[in-house]
């Protein structure tokens, strides 16, 4: 037979089988009439809270995907509040972008109900940055606000002092020092092994 034939039929053939084998099958997915939803789904569930979803998103690494969970939070509440913001900040922490988390964390601390999380972070960008000065200013702030009772408030303060007493005799390298997520949200600074 002709190959040129011969493929087409074959293919053909193959078709009416595949068909023929898949109207033996007795299962399937019933679905309830008037159904027009994804099984499983409960709308009248209560959703998640956008923000806490941005933070659980955060521990994963998965910066991107919380600066739109912070932001959907945001759409649902009406108002970029402080918490926002520092989670904004942190996730752009997160992605290296400083200038953008540095604006955000700014804008945190600005507000009546912010954190010295929001502090802390900020000091860590401005750390980043190389403004060591101003970032030792902040962790001072921070430490004060938390009553020196949280540990990578009070690590990061130590490192910034270090930093700066250090800065005046011999230039430190940046690349010397990497973020290492901490709690919710709050990073620190640590050397690199």
């Amino acid at each position: 037979m002709n190959q040129r034939l011969w493929r087409p039929l074959a293919s053909a053939a193959f078709l009416v089988t595949l068909t023929g084998l898949a109207a033996c099958t007795t299962g399937g997915v019933s679905v309830p009439e008037g159904q027009i939803d994804a099984p499983g789904v409960d709308l009248r569930g209560d959703a998640v809270d956008g923000v806490a979803v941005g933070h659980r998103l955060i521990a994963a690494g998965e910066y991107e995907l919380a600066i739109k969970a912070f932001n959907r939070a945001a759409l649902d509440r009406g108002k970029i509040d402080a918490e926002i913001l520092a989670g904004l900040g942190s996730a752009s922490l997160g992605l290296g972008r400083l200038g953008q988390a540095e604006g955000y964390l700014r804008r945190a601390i600005e507000t009546e109900d912010a954190q010295p999380e929001d502090w802390n972070n900020l000091g860590v960008v401005l750390m980043e940055a190389g403004k060591t000065v101003e970032a030792e200013q902040i962790f001072r702030r921070a430490f004060a606000l938390d009553n020196g009772e949280s540990v990578a408030i009070r690590d990061n303060l130590r490192l910034a002092l270090a930093k700066s007493e250090n800065s005046a005799t011999e230039g430190i390298e940046t690349d010397d020092y990497k973020l290492v997520r901490r709690g919710s949200s709050t990073f620190l600074i640590r050397p690199t092994p």
